[in-house]
């Protein structure tokens, strides 16, 4: 055992030089990283420092403006709401207004036609009363004369009637 000892000592020290050899690469190798993102990161700084300048002054330049902008369109919508409820409260009152005159007018033609319809049936009544007793009136004459006729003509009332008497019946 004591022959291997020397050996496994040689090993070790090799694995130690190995990996401190690989943490020197891994330093090393970080280290160039590290330079080229501070590198990189000096070009954007460097390059990005004037666009956030002019961004800012543009900002600062147009905030005013957009305030105001805000403020006045505020004021517009304030505005255009109040013209909006006034068309709608005049609209409301000519609606009502129109429906009133509405009901109105029905209630007058309904009047007129009530109206006329009553003076209608007073005329028919005033006027088909005595039109309808003149008429049973020559009605009735006509058959007084008619069986007046017809005692005189037995022989003409046996074969069928007077053709005349036709157009009398009703």
């Amino acid at each position: 055992m004591e022959s291997w000892l020397p050996y496994f000592v040689i090993v070790t020290a090799l694995a130690v030089i190995l990996q401190m050899a690989i943490l020197l690469a891994m330093y090393l190798q970080f280290r160039r990283t590290a330079e080229h993102m501070t590198r990189v990161a000096t070009d954007l700084q460097s390059r990005l420092t004037p666009i956030l300048s002019r961004l800012q002054l543009f900002l600062d330049d147009t905030q005013p403006r957009i305030t105001t902008l805000v403020t006045d369109a505020a004021e517009i919508v304030h505005l255009a709401r109040g013209q909006a409820q006034k068309v709608d409260r005049i609209f409301t009152e000519a609606t009502d207004r129109l429906r009133a005159q509405l009901i109105h007018v029905d209630q007058i033609l309904s009047g007129t036609l009530e109206t006329i319809e009553d003076t209608g049936g007073r005329i028919r009544r005033t006027v088909s009363g005595p039109v309808m007793q003149v008429s049973a009136l020559i009605k009735g004459i006509q058959a007084g004369l008619e069986f007046f006729r017809a005692r005189r003509r037995p022989a003409e009332t046996s074969s069928g009637g007077d053709p005349s008497d036709e157009g009398l019946f009703i």
